[in-house]
């Protein structure tokens, strides 16, 4: 049967699960600004670079599932780098961002793959995404070249435009029906039910039920840092 599409989540906050989603990739390729796109809908023309890390968030319905998405950016700038530790921590997706512009962003894109397998759990979402394509005059990374790369690599692929939203909301829903297939097949034991328990497995997720209003986060498969 086929999976439902995503959509935008009716009514208030309540979910069942929560999916941390890291940004990834040089500075200047568009993360911030998908980022804002995709939780916001909106997009800043004199975007900023990223200072140090910031998240966003957006409920969604994934096969009569809510999921929240709680995604997170992070600066591309070297002088940053020290955060990655705690910023890949609990990761179960992950989009790797370069701009179709500059070829330099592209061929950095293996030194960010390589960090994200350092220090994220192997069964990550990860989805490449060439940003910009609205700048079509100005490209220079050819898709055949982007999409040769991410099947090498098992990724998924997608190129996007930030400022009129092309593919966007495809490209968040796609990694994160991904996801949610993923750990749907991962049934609990006994032992993952009981709230507060962790298994020696570093795959992370949350489940979350509702008592009284009250939001209870079932930790499985690992430790994941929520803010909030």
């Amino acid at each position: 049967m086929a999976r439902r599409p995503a959509s935008w989540e009716q009514g208030g906050d309540e979910y069942d699960y929560l999916f941390k989603v890291v940004l990834i990739g040089d500075s200047g390729v568009g993360k911030s600004n998908l980022l804002s796109r995709f939780t916001k809908n909106s997009f800043a023309l004199d975007s900023k670079s990223t200072i140090g890390v910031e998240f966003a968030t957006r409920t969604l319905q994934v096969e009569n599932k809510a999921i929240k998405a709680q995604i997170w950016d992070t600066a591309g700038q070297e002088r940053y780098r020290a955060i990655t530790s705690a910023y890949y921590r609990g990761a179960v997706g992950a989009l790797l961002v370069y701009d179709v512009t500059k070829v330099m962003t592209f061929e950095n894109v293996k030194r960010w793959l390589k960090e994200l397998r350092d220090h994220a759990d192997s069964n990550i979402v990860v989805m490449l995404i060439g940003n910009k394509i609205d700048l079509r005059h100005l490209r220079s990374v050819a898709v055949e070249d982007a999409a040769s790369f991410a099947e090498s690599e098992g990724l998924f692929f997608i190129e996007t435009s930030a400022l009129d939203a092309t593919n966007v909301e495809k490209a968040f829903q796609t990694v994160l029906a991904e996801i949610y297939r993923v750990i749907s097949k991962k049934p609990l034991s006994s032992e993952q039910s009981v709230s507060g328990s962790v298994s020696e497995e570093p795959f992370a997720y949350f489940y979350v039920t509702h008592l009284s209003g009250n939001l209870v986060g079932k930790l499985l498969r690992g430790m994941l840092d929520v803010a909030t």
